[in-house]
């Protein structure tokens, strides 16, 4: 289930983004964070089975009609499972009306996992 990032879950975050190659540096980590935290354009979820928080997506609404993703990352013990798959499809179905478009950090695995990121009804 995805749900909208909040302070308490500040940790669990840091560690989930710390997994993308880009987000390694403490500092950038943190910069990272404080972005998501302040720009009312990024929006950080968390994906929820159970008790447990075991992946994060984090976006970018560019306009009225895109919203770029940002970060994609997955608890390493629980990939392999289409989580971040079926983030990105939760995504869609929360911005029904946006394109979802990758970055180039997010791009090889949405090219990898051959998501779709148009709407169903081709838009």
């Amino acid at each position: 289930m995805l749900i909208r990032y909040k302070k308490a879950f500040e940790k669990i975050a840091m560690g989930l983004l710390s997994f993308m190659p880009n987000e390694k540096d403490l500092k950038k980590l943190q910069q990272t964070m404080k972005q998501y935290e302040n720009d009312k354009g990024r929006q950080l979820f968390l994906w929820k089975e159970g008790e447990d928080i075991i992946g994060l997506i984090g976006v970018l609404v560019v306009n009225d009609y895109e919203v770029e993703i940002h970060h994609i990352s997955v608890n390493p013990s629980h990939r392999h499972q289409g989580i971040g798959k079926s983030m990105v499809k939760a995504l869609k179905d929360f911005y029904p009306e946006k394109e979802l478009i990758p970055n180039e950090y997010t791009a090889s695995f949405m090219h990898k996992c051959d998501i779709s990121l148009q709407n169903e009804d081709g838009s």
